[in-house]
């Protein structure tokens, strides 16, 4: 691979104007989608990749046409496993389900027809029920969180997420029913755009509830998230729910006079579980919009009356009714905790779907004039996020709690985008979502577009100020980082952190429960952290402190067995920082004794 590739940006108007500029070929980028998929295997992305051939003859098709004439030339994107892509199979994560179609998605030969670069097919809680992540089995896994391994993804469209936050794609597909395309990209620091209902062709899409699903859209930026749609906005015929794009409402003025108004649930209203840290987050939120327009709190009751209906009412029984003949047939092949979602739905009658039909039809009648008199509606994305082993422990209440400002979205026919607004303390994402009535999606997304800039204006102004006194700014602003090999000072990878704007916070040590190793059979050659509270030692550091919005990027380089984790300092605090996993030891050199990194570096010449 040439050098120019090696760091280039999936940014989709980054590398078309590579494309357009011939700084960079289709193939430079299969190269670097490859290798990427390969460092970040173990976190479980993909269901099915293209094969390195079939990659390199679709480059080669495109080398042969002219930019200029394909909006999408080049740009390379993911396709969620429940929806169809000619000759790879679609399993919805489920091998016993697995069959080989023969046409593409609607959607997705529209991408394609715009010259965009198939990848593959993502990994996804089992035929889109749940929200997160964890309802894969093997051989597919349990798909883990970009920035952190210990936490969930969120799904159901766990692995389309990942893949575009770590910079694999540059946007991928994902489905919607009850906050698939919204908590995944909230738990990954990038935006999640679920249209309207039938807005986007769901014709080669594996149900969930089919009079309910979305396509929905991963991107980093509201701007993309904008040209993909804009794409993908085609009347399809063979869809029954499809809706016309010729009624979708034009985007607000959102120039200097207007005043906008944003609505927020009542306080008592607002719910995080427990996690104060969430609450916290969002009234920054708040803070914010206060900035740029009116937020009035609104009578939230009866968006969450509606989404109890969505597991509570019939739509179970429609979403056992999507698959209804393979669970029957093979119940052995479906995930247990789906199973007991799903048991419910046999018991719905009739007549309690038309008692649910009503009741929902009359909240409806309560929510549409509370959006009419707004700009839209924020609310946090999910109330808060949870460990891997915390969900796999109590699997179906915690996926309830997840969906709390999701679930009545595509029963209420609404529409909404995702986007990131803040970090916790542990450099996980924070976001907050953006929704109105349907047809508004041209509104929102032009309205998240301010939001992002308003966001990114106020980390660079105080940015300026890290050097004064504005203490507690910088503490929201920048995330500590303790470094113990090649990002240390003078040393070859220093300049990535540099790059990214991290500034020097002081010289350190762990706590004397450290070993060091140098992994000597990667390349290149790259030092191990490993804890050990009998045999250890103090070990040098340096703590940096990163700006919160490049942690993403930050953490995209890192290649197995490296690891982010809590390091325990000299000091007695802790700090997250760079750790090693434990299978790589034996093949690694012990190094403990030379007390850090550059002792070694310096021994060996």
């Amino acid at each position: 691979m040439n050098t120019i590739a090696d760091d280039l940006s999936f940014d989709l108007f980054a590398l078309r104007e590579a494309y357009l500029t011939q700084s960079v070929s289709v193939k430079d980028v299969v190269a670097l989608v490859l290798s990427r998929a390969e460092q970040f295997k173990s976190h479980n992305v993909w269901i099915s990749l293209l094969n390195t051939d079939t990659l390199l003859a679709r480059a080669d098709y495109l080398a042969g046409q002219d930019p200029q004439n394909l909006p999408l030339y080049g740009i390379p994107f993911a396709v969620k496993d429940n929806i169809d892509v000619a000759g790879l199979p679609t399993t919805a994560a489920c091998p016993g389900f697995s069959y080989l179609p023969t046409d593409n998605a609607f959607v997705v030969q529209l991408l394609l027809d715009a010259g965009a670069l198939l990848i593959g097919k993502t990994n996804m809680d089992q035929f889109a029920t749940g929200l997160t992540g964890t309802r894969s089995p093997e051989p597919y896994g349990i798909c883990k969180n970009a920035l952190n391994t210990e936490y969930i993804s969120g799904g159901s469209s766990s692995g389309s997420a990942v893949a575009v936050a770590l910079n694999m794609v540059s946007f991928a597909l994902g489905t919607d029913t009850a906050g698939s395309g919204r908590i995944p990209a909230a738990f990954n620091n990038i935006v999640g755009l679920k249209p309207s209902r039938g807005l986007l062709s769901c014709a080669g899409l594996v149900p969930a509830c089919k009079s309910l699903d979305c396509v929905s859209v991963f991107t980093k930026t509201a701007a993309e998230a904008e040209i993909l749609l804009g794409h993908l906005l085609s009347f399809d015929l063979n869809d029954a729910y499809a809706r016309n794009d010729r009624l979708l409402l034009e985007p607000p003025n959102t120039g200097v006079g207007l005043r906008l108004r944003f609505g927020v649930p009542k306080f008592e209203q607002l719910q995080f579980f427990g996690d104060l840290e969430s609450a916290d987050l969002f009234k920054q939120t708040i803070s914010q919009l206060e900035t740029l327009g009116e937020v009035v709190e609104i009578d939230f009751r009866a968006f969450l009356d509606a989404a109890v209906l969505l597991y509570g009412g019939p739509w179970l029984a429609e979403r056992y009714a999507g698959i209804r003949q393979f669970v029957d047939a093979q119940p052995e092949q479906v995930q247990p905790v789906i199973k007991q979602v799903l048991a419910g739905a046999k018991d719905k009658t009739a007549v309690a779907a038309f008692e649910a039909l009503h009741t929902l039809q009359a909240l409806k009648q309560q929510t549409l004039p509370l959006l009419r008199g707004l700009s839209c509606i924020v609310v946090p994305t999910a109330p808060r996020i949870y460990k891997i082993a915390e969900v796999l422990a109590d699997p179906v209440q915690l996926n309830s709690n997840l969906g709390y400002y999701t679930n009545y979205m595509n029963l209420l026919d609404l529409c909404g985008v995702a986007i990131p607004s803040g970090f916790y303390a542990n450099g996980l994402p924070f976001g907050i979502t953006l929704f109105s009535e349907a047809l508004s999606d041209w509104r929102l997304l032009s309205l998240a577009k301010l939001i992002e800039a308003s966001l990114r204006n106020t980390v660079a102004s105080n940015k300026t100020d890290y050097n004064g006194t504005k203490a507690e700014t910088i503490t929201k602003q920048y995330r500590r980082i303790a470094v113990c090999g090649a990002h240390m000072q003078g040393l070859p990878l220093n300049p990535q952190l540099l790059s990214l704007g991290a500034k020097f916070h002081a010289q350190s040590q762990t706590s004397a429960n450290y070993r060091l190793y140098a992994l000597t059979h990667l390349s290149p050659e790259r030092p191990g952290l490993i804890r050990d509270e009998v045999n250890g030692q103090a070990i040098a550091l340096e703590l940096w402190d990163l700006p919160k919005e490049n942690w993403a990027d930050f953490i995209a380089n890192l290649k197995s067995p490296l690891c982010i984790g809590s390091v325990e300092l000299a000091s007695g605090g802790w700090e997250y920082g760079f750790l090693c996993e434990d299978y790589p030891i034996g093949q690694a050199l012990d190094i403990t004794a030379f007390g850090g990194w550059r002792n070694y570096i310096k021994g060996k010449s």
